[in-house]
């Protein structure tokens, strides 16, 4: 498995517009097809475009594994029914004011960490949908857990000043190792700049020598 440097509009911030797992990329409509088939090369995936809720952010406004994907209620009917048909995904629609569910959700196949914002109902729903257990929980003493914490099936890397026994928790949960780092840089809000699939690893441009080393412990062993 390699991790590849990649931008998007000219920026690095790769995880706030693209979604992906193990079989698909959901990119935005009018990215460029060149940009797609690259990206969806490194990934192992076929690409996608969509909107939703009639924007470029899906990766933070969805949440995908390789069993479902939840969209928020402010998703179009058209959105909901094109990826219906086009994926063998179960799609769900989480009924929450909460709508940038990438920002409030962490999901691989095993696990989901929740935001405690959520609603025991609303997780409930990200079990059914995504066919994993779920766990509500801060990181970091945020409530976005989705913006601190990515994860594929083999590893995750998490907000630099996460506690310990939480990462414990979390990596029984998700059945994985957790490694602390940042992205682009210094930012902690790691999901921004990552995109994790089980083949491959892509992170935003400005990832620096010793980001790639934490995701490489983090990933790749």
């Amino acid at each position: 498995m390699d991790i590849i440097k990649f931008d998007v509009y000219r920026g690095p911030n790769i995880g706030v517009y693209i979604s992906v797992n193990d079989s698909i990329i959901l990119l935005p409509m009018g990215f460029a097809k060149t940009k797609a088939e690259k990206i969806s090369k490194y990934l192992g995936v076929e690409y996608l475009f969509t909107s939703i809720a009639n924007t470029r952010l899906i990766g933070a406004l969805c949440v995908m594994n390789n069993k479902g994907i939840l969209l928020p209620k402010t998703a179009y009917q058209n959105e909901y029914d094109f990826l219906k048909k086009e994926t063998d995904l179960e799609i769900g629609v989480l009924d929450s004011k909460l709508t940038a569910l990438g920002n409030v959700i962490c999901a691989n196949d095993k696990g989901a960490v929740v935001s405690p914002w959520l609603s025991k109902e609303d997780c409930q729903t990200i079990s059914d949908v995504l066919g994993v257990e779920t766990i509500q929980k801060k990181i970091a003493g945020f409530n976005q857990t989705g913006v601190v914490l990515v994860a594929n099936n083999s590893g995750a890397a998490i907000h630099p000043e996460a506690d310990e026994e939480d990462m414990k928790t979390f990596s029984n949960l998700l059945g994985v190792k957790i490694e602390q780092s940042s992205i682009n840089n210094g930012i902690p809000y790691v999901s921004s700049g990552i995109l994790a699939n089980n083949n491959c690893i892509v992170v935003g441009s400005l990832t620096t020598g010793p980001e790639i080393m934490m995701l490489t412990r983090a990933f790749l062993n």
